[in-house]
């Protein structure tokens, strides 16, 4: 993407009521006001609140958005020209159930309060498959306690990946440390029971993954 498309996607987020910025600054010294005020100040209601942790282009938020419209969904990465079409599309599609957040998975926690989340969604991820890049898998112990900060006591996480060592990762340390693994699947196209949410929300690179018949696995699971 040319740097004028990402200025002017920059220019048009600053507009969209949909689009919330916070500055880095702000969440380190706890000043955010919508943590723990989401459904009051920002949805006006009571729904379960859902996230997309790294929604790139928001195609899975605004797919669950359109499939459940009593939940609210957040979309959150740190790159707003890519989430600026999710944005625009919500606009479009008149979606109030839907925002985007520009900020760093690892400050989930300044962002929403404790239990204020209902379900978490991580799709398609960077593995960060190098030894030294652990601490940056969304799945890592560390991550997983922020998670668990947020989430309602019943809340679930919900993994959908092509790669075969984030799921085998992942596996390995829910089970090591004891939380609840719900459902899995080392390819959720060649299951008739995997859920709806997985199999018929799809993005742009999931398909290209399809069509070079590459498997999608998928996880759903409990933080103890």
């Amino acid at each position: 993407m040319g740097s004028k498309n990402k200025l002017r996607r920059f220019r048009e987020n600053e507009t969209f009521e949909n689009v919330i910025q916070p500055s880095r600054e702000e969440l380190e010294k706890d000043q955010f006001s919508l943590k723990g005020n989401w459904n009051k100040d920002f949805f006006k209601n009571d729904h379960p609140i859902v996230l997309e942790l790294g929604c790139g282009k928001g195609e899975y938020t605004i797919g669950l958005s359109k499939q459940d419209s009593g939940k609210n969904f957040i979309g959150i990465d740190i790159k707003g020209a890519r989430f600026w079409r999710g944005a625009k599309t919500a606009i479009e599609d008149n979606l109030e159930n839907v925002a985007f957040l520009r900020t760093q998975i690892e400050l989930i926690d300044r962002v929403f309060a404790e239990n204020e989340v209902d379900e978490i969604w991580i799709t398609f991820p960077d593995p960060q498959i190098k030894y030294k890049r652990t601490k940056h898998r969304l799945t890592n112990t560390e991550f997983l306690q922020k998670y668990k900060h947020i989430l309602k006591p019943e809340g679930v996480v919900n993994l959908k990946t092509d790669s075969e060592f984030m799921h085998g990762y992942t596996l390995g340390l829910l089970h090591g440390e004891g939380h609840e693994i719900i459902y899995a699947h080392h390819d959720i196209y060649k299951n008739e029971y995997s859920p709806k949410a997985v199999r018929e929300i799809q993005t742009f690179y999931e398909k290209q993954y399809l069509d070079r018949g590459k498997p999608i696995t998928y996880i759903q699971f409990r933080i103890k």
